[in-house]
């Protein structure tokens, strides 16, 4: 068997940007010189065919080819030998002169709803095979594990299974509409509202209800999965990807094994990276095995639900590419042929094995941790699937528990490393159960694939074609593959970050030369917490407590503290019910005492309440020509001090008569998504790019302010923002130069010549 058994062929490709349809085509066009090749290729967005074979063509797999060419030559090949048809399966005109199919696209998620596994795996096969015309050579890409959940050994022949396929395909398609239905239902919805009202109802109620809808989507596509899963489960598949993936070979038994029309198809098992070519070590994205090891390097994975005796049926990419195209070239004389390409049944590596390779490795190599030096790799001990299952379960349910508690708790540097530790122990958890879930059947498995026919076509190989163009799997020494090959490459992004967790991982803070100078940006601050040390509570405080003598502060604080209750719970529900709850208490006071008492004693009390980190930010923003704006809910008069900081000071107005507060609002304040419309307003009206601007706040409740601007800041933040922080990536800055407390400023300005009280 030579390369001239496909010389002058016409070869359609499907998948050709997949992991195995990029190897294929690459290795046609370095080691099959007299084949044309048609790729089959969707446009993405905005980018064509052409556009995304181009960028193809600059990924690592083309680049000993382009070094060998030069980039220029390669462009030159690629135009003569390769034709290019844009469109999806079904829905485009295809060569009636092929030679040879070489079916490859299909979704590789083991777990996606049900309607879009079908969709690629079971439909899309059925358009190709009806839209083919002539008899070309199918060679059909299939995967091992199609045999199901079964012991023993499985031979290369077809699946014995009755399931109808077009029966499975229509219910499929249809489980979207079912599902989509359901979810719409009024119980599902108030499941949703109340569990996005729980977590985020202070940031407003649009922010509610997008959640909520979040909430049923990711519903819909739990359930989508759920339906795939159990269904595949139920027939013997152990999920979605395997069982479709056993109907699409139905299907093109069905439609295209007739007289005449040859079927060839191949089973690769687990496919990893490159043995030899184009290079040891070649892979494109992480593939079935590979979160496993990157995980268990990385201390993630301390247990896994798999039997040591098992074999993880692994093959290099390069020996499942040589195979297909020497399959390609000798079509079946009679009937559907079957091969497997895999390597447990000549050459087994059992999941106990993998480990003890891969934990040398990790011993020798381990993955960088940043600041905190390097990750041991963690013990297995194989304790069985159901004890795996119930550490889970435990560690779940603590997770869950401790996460509540956290947030409950008071802001804190403490309490957010806790956070920060807990996030990474639910990481922990979730891809174990994800792994676990999806995973936990291969590596239990206890089945051999039968690879005669895949010896057999290696040994016709010619002597001189053996070591290039090979695929006996027996020549893969394991320890050297895996320490020396696949761990090395697979890794490789893994430790780079690693390197630069421990800066990255600190709290960061934009350094002067950091700022670009603009005058179409703004910088919006919000004001307690953020700016100073104080809230709307120590506001009233300052100036009723500094009005009156020492001994009616208790009886003022013991009104407050009954009070309290009150206020909390408004809090909790809307922070603009508590601004309007509070500020009842001004009822009565004189607008032009007020003023007073803030121009001669409050102001210099709020200003040295002012965090220096702040006042050099702001400044830091007004050099760079950045609009400044402070919004906030505390009342107007108190933050009239302030306003020599900013452009634009935005905050609430007490309604007043005849010169005396009556305790309510001239407008409703602006608080969570009312400062987001706010900004959103303001930038348009005086000509500000949002996505360039910045915003600095403390609080959950002003997510969506954060939310609206390109650089959100978030400054000394409660535990719930600080943990939506981390999830965004966000900078946080902890201004930690806090300035005098309550206590202090009282004893200093009630020793002042005070004029008037504020009520």
């Amino acid at each position: 068997m030579s390369a001239d058994e496909l010389a002058g062929s016409h070869v359609l490709l499907t998948g050709a940007t997949g992991f195995l349809g990029q190897a294929t085509l690459e290795r046609l066009l370095s080691s099959y010189p007299d084949t044309h090749v048609s790729v089959l290729i969707r446009p993405r967005g905005e980018r064509t065919a052409t556009d995304r074979l181009s960028a193809l063509l600059r990924k690592n797999v083309f680049r000993p080819l382009s070094e060998r060419l030069g980039a220029e030559k390669l462009t030159r090949l690629v135009r003569e030998r390769v034709t290019v048809i844009e469109g999806d399966l079904g829905s485009v005109t295809l060569p009636a002169d092929l030679d040879v199919v070489i079916h490859g696209a299909s979704t590789v998620s083991f777990d996606p709803p049900v309607d879009e596994a079908f969709r690629t795996n079971v439909s899309g096969v059925a358009a190709l095979y009806q839209a083919l015309t002539g008899s070309p050579h199918i060679v059909h890409i299939s995967t091992a594990y199609v045999a199901g959940t079964r012991k023993g050994v499985v031979a290369e022949v077809a699946l014995d299974h009755g399931v109808d396929w077009r029966l499975e395909l229509e219910m499929a398609l249809a489980a979207r509409l079912d599902v989509e239905r359901d979810s719409r239902r009024p119980e599902v919805l108030r499941r949703a509202l109340a569990q996005a009202g729980e977590q985020h109802a202070k940031a407003g109620p649009q922010s509610t209800a997008t959640d909520a809808e979040r909430l049923r989507t990711e519903w819909v596509t739990r359930r989508l999965v759920d339906y795939g899963r159990t269904r595949a489960r139920s027939l013997g598949w152990p999920d979605v990807y395997t069982f479709t993936k056993a109907l699409g070979e139905r299907v093109a038994e069905t439609l295209w094994a007739q007289p005449g029309r040859p079927l060839s198809v191949v089973r690769p098992a687990i496919v990893e990276s490159a043995l030899r070519h184009p290079y040891p070590g070649w892979i494109d994205g992480f593939k079935m095995a590979d979160p496993l090891i990157i995980s268990f390097g990385r201390g993630l994975l301390r247990e896994f639900p798999g039997l040591p005796d098992s074999v993880l049926d692994v093959i290099p990419v390069d020996l499942v590419i040589n195979a297909i195209l020497a399959t390609a070239a000798r079509p079946p004389a009679t009937g559907p042929a079957y091969l497997h390409v895999s390597s447990g049944a000549t050459n087994p590596l059992t999941f106990q094995n993998m480990y003890v390779l891969c934990r040398a490795y990790f011993d020798n190599h381990p993955i960088p941790d940043g600041d905190r030096g390097h990750i041991a790799p963690p013990t297995w001990r194989f304790p069985g699937s159901q004890q795996v299952e119930l550490r889970l379960r435990a560690g779940e349910r603590a997770a869950a528990l401790a996460e509540r508690a956290l947030l409950a708790l008071p802001p804190s540097k403490r309490s957010q490393d806790w956070l920060t530790s807990l996030g990474r122990q639910q990481q922990e958890l979730v891809q174990l159960r994800e792994y676990a879930d999806l995973y936990g059947v291969y590596a239990r498995a206890e089945v051999i694939y039968d690879d005669s026919r895949l010896r057999e076509l290696h040994a016709a190989l010619p002597p001189q074609r053996a070591l290039e163009h090979g695929f006996d799997p027996t020549v893969i020494d394991w320890r050297a593959y895996l320490q020396d090959v696949h761990c090395p490459s697979i890794t490789a992004t893994v430790r780079r970050a690693g390197q630069r967790r421990g800066s990255s991982s600190k709290v960061r803070s934009p350094s002067p030369r950091s700022l670009p100078e603009r005058t179409d940006v703004a910088a919006v601050f919000d004001l307690e917490g953020t700016i100073v040390n104080s809230n709307v509570v120590e506001s009233y405080l300052w100036a009723r407590l500094a009005t009156m003598p020492r001994s009616g502060w208790l009886r003022e604080l013991a009104d407050l503290a009954r009070c309290a209750p009150q206020y909390l719970s408004a809090e909790r529900h809307d922070r603009g019910e508590l601004l309007r709850a509070f500020l009842r208490r001004y009822a009565g006071a004189r607008v032009d005492e007020l003023r007073a008492l803030v121009t001669d004693v409050l102001g210099d009390a709020l200003l040295h309440r002012v965090m220096p980190e702040a006042t050099r930010q702001i400044r830091r923003h007004r050099a760079a020509g950045h609009r400044t704006v402070l919004i906030t809910g505390a009342v107007d008069l108190h933050v009239e001090p302030l306003s020599v900081l900013f452009d634009e000071v935005v905050a609430s107005r007490m309604h007043a008569k005849d010169g005396v507060l009556t305790g309510f609002l001239e407008t409703p304040p602006l608080v969570d998504e009312a400062r987001a419309a706010w900004l959103r307003h303001y930038a348009q009206a005086n000509g500000l790019h949002l996505d360039r601007s910045y915003a600095y706040a403390d609080s959950y409740s002003d997510r969506p302010l954060l939310e609206a601007v390109g650089h959100p800041q978030v400054v000394n933040p409660d535990s719930q923002l600080f943990r939506h922080a981390r999830r965004r990536r966000w900078v946080v800055h902890r201004w930690g130069a806090h300035t005098g407390g309550l206590l202090e400023v009282l004893l200093d300005v009630t020793g002042a010549d005070c004029r008037a009280a504020p009520r």
